[in-house]
């Protein structure tokens, strides 16, 4: 009955996955790319996304619970974060700039809602639901950097 509840569990994600979900899965194998080809504008929510999971992860390493976790989670999510176009902006290079006033707010509203449900699931993933700590299978990437960026200005 396990095994048939984790084929179960397996197709489930694989049918009714969504962007981040996906990048939630692939994390631990996406995270070694130094080079990542994009593809279609999926990629590049999928590169924004992985990127997200490591700044998620270097909170959650100082967290001792998942409550602590999800404040965290919460904090960064909300936090003044830069867009395409802003210096500070990591992937300028990947992403158009928003043309206009409406679109920069559209796409501000979208990276933190974004963000705010990454960091959420991630909580989900991370922590241990029997002890309530952080698993040391995912703490372990904190140091990893995806296509050797990061969403945090140097030295965070």
């Amino acid at each position: 009955m396990c095994r048939l509840e984790n084929v179960y569990q397996l197709l489930n994600l694989v049918t009714y996955s969504d962007i981040i979900d996906e990048a939630i899965y692939y994390f631990k194998a996406n995270v070694f790319f130094k080079n990542y080809e994009i593809k279609n504008e999926a990629d590049r929510t999928l590169i924004y996304v992985t990127l997200y999971i490591s700044e998620c992860l270097k909170k959650l390493q100082k967290c001792s619970s998942r409550s602590q976790g999800e404040k965290e989670m919460y904090t960064l999510g909300i936090t003044n974060f830069p867009i395409p176009g802003e210096p500070g902006f990591p992937l300028n290079a990947m992403y158009a700039k928003p043309g206009n006033k409406q679109e920069d707010e559209t796409m501000r509203a979208y990276l933190q809602q974004l963000r705010q449900e990454t960091g959420l699931r991630l909580c989900d993933r991370v922590f241990d639901p029997q002890t309530d700590k952080p698993s040391k299978w995912w703490l372990c990437f904190v140091k990893k950097q995806f296509m050797n960026k990061s969403l945090s200005a140097p030295g965070q």
